[in-house]
């Protein structure tokens, strides 16, 4: 099984969860793949593979600039979605914050399920106010989704 990991980021942070994940949850996949999204529409779900979006949140509760078009193609140009399964990784700062708090994952999640991706497991939300690690925490919960994700291929 392929993953492809898709990265919204303004900082760069969500690029270096997406990177700490590559390295450390190889054992786990076959392939793991990390791509930017710049540039990206709809289309990059028609590859066979498992999605993990990683993206931060930019000013009040949007996406990332790098993101925008892919975020944007997904009402551009909407289309069945049902083959996809995904998981998200929303990076956030809750002190600064706090009604927007980690809506750029969240609003690609929303969206997703909208065209009938399925998402696997919850959310995993790290907030950069808590001061913990955003690459530790993303590994780990990225571990267990993996776990979840793979037991749900097997089953399925």
């Amino acid at each position: 099984m392929k993953l492809k990991i898709l990265v919204g980021t303004m900082t760069n942070t969500a690029e270096y969860v997406a990177q700490a994940i590559q390295m450390d949850c190889a054992d786990l996949v076959g392939e793991i793949e990390v791509q930017l999204m710049d540039g990206l529409d709809i289309g990059v779900f028609d590859e066979d593979a498992l999605f993990l979006v990683c993206t931060s949140t930019y000013g009040a509760g949007d996406v990332p600039d790098n993101a925008r078009a892919l975020y944007e193609s997904l009402d551009a140009q909407p289309k069945f979605l049902g083959h996809v399964r995904y998981g998200v990784i929303a990076l956030g700062d809750s002190g600064s914050h706090q009604q927007t708090f980690a809506y750029g994952g969240r609003k690609f999640d929303e969206r997703l399920q909208g065209l009938g991706a399925v998402r696997v497991g919850e959310l995993c939300i790290l907030d950069a106010s808590t001061g913990t690690v955003p690459e530790a925490e993303g590994t780990a919960w990225c571990r267990e989704w993996l776990a979840l994700a793979t037991a749900d291929v097997r089953s399925g």
